[in-house]
C-alpha cells in the first residue's frame, strides 16, 4: 500500500507544485491521477520513487516511509514507465528489459526466461524482437518495451506518467486495453498520470 500524509512540494521560487495531499492506494489498486497539465500530477509520481524530494509531509510504501528505504531498493521495487519511453538506442530490446534483474543480479537464465515471457504478454515474439534496436521498432511497439521493461524485475508498484500520450489515437487505446488486462493478470499496484 501506499499512502500519502499531509505531502507538500514547494519549488525554490515559492511556487507550490503538490498542497497537502493525502491518499491511500491499496495493493493490486489501478490509480488514476487526473488533472490540467502543471497541476502536480508527475511530481507526486516522482516523489514516490525519490526522483523529487518532498517538503514536508511523508510517503509510506507498506507503512514504512520512504526515506527509511535504501534509495537503489526503492526505486528496484518500482517500475516507472516515461512519457518518452527512453529506451536506450544502443542496446537490443533484451538489454533494455534486462537492465533492472541485471541490477538485482539474477542470473542469465532467469533473465532470458523473464524477457521471453514479457514480450510474449504484450505481443511481441520475442524471436522477432528480443535482438532488435529500439529505432527498428515502431513508437507503439517502443512503447511496449517500455511497458515492460517497467515490470521486469517483478515490481510492487508500477508507476507510469502519461505512457501514451505521444501515441497515435488508436496505438493508445489498443495500450491501454493491454495495461488494464496486465494488471487484472499481475495485481500489482499501478499509478497512472494522464494530462
Amino acid at each position: 500500500m501506499i499512502r500519502f500524509e499531509n505531502v507538500t512540494k514547494k519549488y525554490d521560487n515559492d511556487s507550490v507544485a503538490v498542497d497537502h495531499l493525502n491518499l491511500n492506494i491499496e495493493d493490486g489498486e489501478f490509480f488514476v491521477f487526473i488533472g490540467p497539465s502543471g497541476c502536480g500530477k508527475t511530481t507526486t509520481l516522482k516523489m514516490i520513487n525519490r526522483l523529487i524530494p518532498l517538503t514536508t509531509g511523508t510517503i509510506y510504501i507498506n507503512e514504512k516511509r520512504i526515506s527509511d528505504y535504501d534509495i537503489h531498493e526503492l526505486r528496484y521495487d518500482i517500475g516507472y514507465v516515461l512519457q518518452q519511453i527512453a529506451l536506450f538506442p544502443h542496446m537490443t530490446i533484451a538489454e533494455n528489459i534486462a537492465i533492472v534483474p541485471e541490477l538485482k543480479k539474477w542470473d542469465k537464465q532467469k533473465i532470458y526466461e523473464r524477457t521471453t515471457e514479457l514480450l510474449e504478454m504484450v505481443g511481441l515474439d520475442p524471436a522477432l524482437y528480443r535482438d532488435r534496436k529500439p529505432k527498428e521498432l515502431s513508437g507503439g511497439e517502443q512503447q511496449r518495451v517500455g511497458v515492460v521493461r517497467a515490470l521486469a524485475a517483478d515490481p510492487s508498484i508500477i508507476l507510469m506518467d502519461e505512457p501514451f500520450s505521444a501515441l497515435d489515437p488508436i496505438s493508445r487505446q489498443k495500450l491501454q486495453q493491454d495495461i488494464s488486462e496486465l494488471q487484472k493478470k499481475i495485481k500489482k499496484n499501478h499509478c497512472f498520470c494522464y494530462s
